[in-house]
């Protein structure tokens, strides 16, 4: 079957609404998420703490993860790695050592750090307190 552009011009919004309509039946819901009640995993290496606040969809279809970890003094979640998602992390308490790239910063209480697409980064929690920040994946963190 073939279409003119015009005919095209019209068939697009369609079929792009229709796509959208079937995102929707799995997105992540609206909701509000209270630190309290959200599980709690222990890494036995580190003792850092992790919780899993949500993982979906949002309404093009495209992923997101966010999970909030607390990081002991000295440690590290992992070795430096990369992978294709985006992330955007928050800190809400310390101070972490980032190095995205090969170049090291140190950041603090309000800070956002952002990791590119394949971007080799690794953390580190320096000071004398604990560092807590927000994680948030924003695509395929498998793919």
């Amino acid at each position: 079957m073939n279409f003119s552009r015009r005919e095209w011009q019209f068939l697009m919004p369609l079929l792009a609404a229709g796509s959208a309509a079937a995102a929707s039946d799995t997105d992540l819901p609206s909701n509000c998420y209270k630190f309290e009640e959200l599980p709690v995993t222990t890494n036995p290496k580190t003792h850092a703490e992790s919780r899993q606040v949500f993982h979906g969809t949002i309404h093009t279809g495209a992923l997101i993860d966010m999970h909030i970890t607390t990081m002991p003094p000295g440690q590290m979640p992992h070795a430096a790695h990369h992978h294709v998602h985006e992330e955007m992390m928050l800190v809400q308490k310390g101070s972490l050592e980032v190095t995205i790239s090969g170049r090291t910063r140190v950041v603090g209480p309000g800070s956002v750090i952002y990791i590119h697409s394949n971007e080799e980064h690794g953390l580190k929690c320096t000071g004398d307190v604990a560092a807590q920040y927000f994680v948030l994946a924003l695509g395929d963190p498998t793919a």
